[in-house]
């Protein structure tokens, strides 16, 4: 089994100290930290999120897979920069004004940044302004909204109206999800995507930096 591999099969497993110790073996035989981070630590979090959309595995596996991920990422990042790997794109992520819940954004952003997309995260209760501040900051062409609450949903919409009145509407693809949230609301409120589950939000995210 190749190195790269075996990444992938610790990353899946969620050993941290076996990825890390991977990792920098396979820097000290020359493998390039592009390879080590498409072949091992993507791939396999990939893995992850196909497992995961197939229930076969579930969030804790996913949250240590991911923290596996993010330690083996920690070792590679000087190495990056210096092959200057970029990552896929940005995107914008938070739970929407008037909502304090995060554990399904949190699972977004893992999936995101587990197919190479920089998440630029502002947590909950964001607001418009704060939205729209921070794609113009970044310039992130992907913005994922999620709300857990039906009387906080509605701010989904307000959030894409205010991308209209700072003139940024197309220029980001808006994303929205959570448990109240339908394709039928969706479309409603003008959003380009709705995706039941992290690993398919990736997916289509990764869709939007190709085309």
């Amino acid at each position: 089994m190749s190195i790269t591999a075996q990444i992938n099969e610790m990353l899946q497993k969620g050993k941290a100290k076996d990825v890390k110790a991977l990792v920098n073996q396979a820097l000290e035989e020359g493998i390039t930290a592009k390879e080590i981070l498409n072949d091992g630590l993507i791939s396999g979090m990939v893995e992850i999120g196909d497992k995961f959309k197939e229930n076969k595995v579930y969030v804790p596996e996913v949250l240590i897979a991911a923290r596996a991920m993010n330690q083996g990422v920690a070792i590679l990042k000087p190495y990056l920069t210096k092959e200057g790997v970029e990552p896929v794109g940005k995107a914008v992520i938070c739970t929407v004004k008037g909502d304090l819940h995060d554990i399904g954004k949190n699972l977004v952003k893992m999936m995101m940044e587990g197919v190479g997309i920089e998440c630029i995260d502002l947590g909950v209760d964001a607001d418009g302004d704060k939205i729209v501040a921070a794609v113009k900051e970044s310039g992130a062409k992907v913005v994922c909204l999620s709300a857990l609450l039906t009387t906080t949903m509605v701010n989904q919409g307000e959030i894409i109206e205010a991308l209209k009145a700072a003139g940024l509407r197309d220029k980001v693809k808006v994303m929205v999800g959570g448990a109240p949230v339908t394709q039928k609301f969706a479309d409603e409120i003008g959003a380009d995507a709705y995706t039941s589950d992290a690993a398919s939000a990736a997916e289509v995210a990764l869709s939007f930096f190709k085309n």
